[in-house]
């Protein structure tokens, strides 16, 4: 009797496992909803202090949100108690030419002026910003790249680091900011080139429409040519 209570819960058990799916990349649904992310109430919009990127007139302020999670502790009394937090209050790193971080939004500031212009009034988050050194010390010209989620795409009601990526680019001072990659699909991996000035990017989606990314999927791969004044991806077939 206890041998078959024992096999029965392990049943159970396994069964309940089974039901725990992970969650989809991608949910697709009829009906519309707003992208807008939750705005939590705990969150603390900062800035962190302005980045200049070599050789630019123009200083980058990475925008972004602190959350403080309040913790109690005991003094001396059991009566006797204070809150603290140690979070810090960067939200971005700044390494090789590439800021980094969970960010809501960049402001821009042309040196020797006051006044600091906003890249973008949509909801998003970005998490890697590149500016493109080495393609500019040879063509002059200044672009930054973006690699964010721009849609709720699984739809958990939250624009967040689940979401799809996307690639987007800008100049020097995040005018022309625009998208690169097609809708829903998730950006794998870019290069420049700068012997022949192109930016090729490949994407992946989600093919056979079951919400994750998978080996039944499509690989497509694009080419941006950087030295056009409107930048545009097109597609090209290796395979």
């Amino acid at each position: 009797m206890k041998n078959l209570v024992l096999a029965l819960t392990l049943f159970l058990a396994l069964a309940s496992c089974k039901q725990e799916k992970e969650v989809p990349k991608v949910r697709y649904s009829s009906e519309k909803k707003d992208s807008k992310p939750i705005i939590d109430s705990a969150d603390l919009q900062v800035s962190d202090l302005p980045i200049e990127f070599p050789n630019t007139d123009v200083l980058v302020f990475p925008v972004g949100n602190v959350n403080f999670v309040s913790r109690d502790s005991k003094i001396g009394s059991e009566t006797s108690s204070k809150s603290y937090s140690t979070q810090s209050f960067n939200v971005s790193n700044y390494n090789d030419f590439e800021i980094t971080g969970y960010l809501t939004n960049l402001k821009f500031q042309k040196q020797n002026t006051d006044s600091l212009e906003v890249l973008t009034n949509k909801s998003l988050l970005i998490e890697s910003v590149t500016y493109l050194k080495n393609f500019a010390d040879k063509s002059n010209k200044k672009i930054l790249l973006y690699s964010l989620a721009d849609a709720d795409t699984n739809q958990d009601n939250a624009i967040d680091q689940d979401d799809i990526k996307s690639i987007y680019a800008s100049d020097i001072y995040g005018k022309g900011f625009q998208k690169l990659s097609p809708d829903l699909q998730e950006v794998i991996d870019w290069n420049v080139l700068e012997g022949i000035k192109r930016l090729y990017f490949r994407t992946i989606e989600d093919f056979n429409k079951n919400g994750a990314f998978d080996a039944k999927d499509k690989v497509h791969y694009f080419y941006v040519d950087l030295m056009q004044k409107e930048l545009k991806a097109v597609e090209y077939k290796p395979i």
